[in-house]
């Protein structure tokens, strides 16, 4: 009789190791969703940065939003638009790169991600690096030049 006691718990365990692994995958799996659905916005950079200009400029840009992109821009800047000249499609995402700031000007690069929908073999990513050129006037960090990708010229300029 003893051993066929120890033959039934010997039975038994491999069953309840194998339901806590079971549970332990199911807490994982959950975790990791809760944590990929509760992630926001990333967060938002100081406004008087370079960088935060930057974000701030491309995020209007990507939200369609031509007018707040172009309180970013120097007035030099404004006036290279001439007419109105839609870039590409707006880009998935920009995603910086790194920050060189000087005294009066500033160099922010970027890593600018674009989707597209066609293609033989279904939705494409391409990833292309440049920079914003950014000038401090009157305290402010305004962009003098932002990368070709991201040149919206839709708002007409101010003529004066």
């Amino acid at each position: 009789m003893d051993e066929t006691a120890a033959s039934e718990r010997t039975a038994r365990r491999p069953d309840r190791v194998l339901l806590a692994l079971v549970g332990v995958v199911v807490v994982l799996v959950v975790v990791a969703l809760a944590v990929v659905f509760t992630r926001g916005e990333p967060a938002a950079l100081d406004e008087a940065s370079p960088a935060g200009v930057v974000q701030r400029y491309s995020k209007a840009l990507i939200d369609g939003d031509a007018a707040t992109a172009a309180s970013y821009l120097t007035e030099n800047a404004k006036s290279r638009c001439r007419g109105t000249y839609v870039s590409e499609p707006a880009p998935a995402r920009v995603v910086l790169v790194s920050t060189t700031e000087r005294t009066d000007s500033a160099t922010v690069r970027v890593s600018i991600v674009r989707s597209s929908q066609g293609g033989p073999f279904g939705p494409s990513e391409y990833e292309v690096e440049d920079a914003f050129s950014l000038l401090r006037v009157n305290g402010k960090w305004l962009i003098d030049q932002p990368p070709y990708p991201l040149v919206d010229c839709t708002v007409a300029p101010v003529k004066q």
